[in-house]
């Protein structure tokens, strides 16, 4: 019932919603107290013409009272309010869950990428120096190369060889 009654009084306070074409942003008034957070991303995802998916952690009682301001301020505003984060996913897709949460999956997201990256084969080249010595540059060469990749050099023909992933 109470979600109800929040959407409806939602639904009469807002401005029409702007043409597609249109760079103006619906300005909202909302006044809700000890609302589910999860309800007030519902409205907000009505308004915004958004679909949205709550991961089930989602949980907050939201407090509010504003008038006349954009939705998308809204939107942010509750999320830190209740320490949750967006992301968007395609054009009109938002997932919400909590910061920690999306953190951690980003991170192992990264992890991932990066051990794919490591997982590749290896490449060896041969540079032989005219100017240089192998000796001093191998050292410096090292500094750059992956955790697989590897330098040695020959001092007779002055020649670095270099084995790393390819890149």
């Amino acid at each position: 019932m109470n979600v109800f009654v929040i959407s409806l009084v939602l639904g009469l306070l807002q401005d029409p919603l702007p043409s597609s074409g249109s760079t103006e942003e619906t300005l909202i008034d909302i006044d809700v107290r000890e609302a589910d957070v999860r309800d007030v991303l519902r409205l907000l995802a009505e308004v915004g013409g958004f679909n949205l998916v709550a991961d089930p952690g989602v949980s907050c009682k939201a407090t509010l009272k504003l008038k006349q301001v954009p939705w998308p301020q809204v939107l942010d505003l509750v999320l830190r309010t209740c320490g949750l984060e967006q992301e968007r996913l395609g054009e009109n897709l938002v997932r919400v869950a909590s910061a920690e949460e999306i953190r951690k999956e980003y991170e192992a997201l990264r992890k991932y990428q990066d051990e794919k990256a490591l997982a590749g084969p290896l490449e060896t080249r041969y540079v032989r120096l005219a100017y240089g010595k192998a000796r001093d540059l191998a050292p410096i060469l090292s500094k750059f190369l992956s955790p697989r990749g590897s330098v040695v050099f020959d001092e007779r023909t002055n020649t670095l060889i270099v084995t790393d992933i390819r890149r």
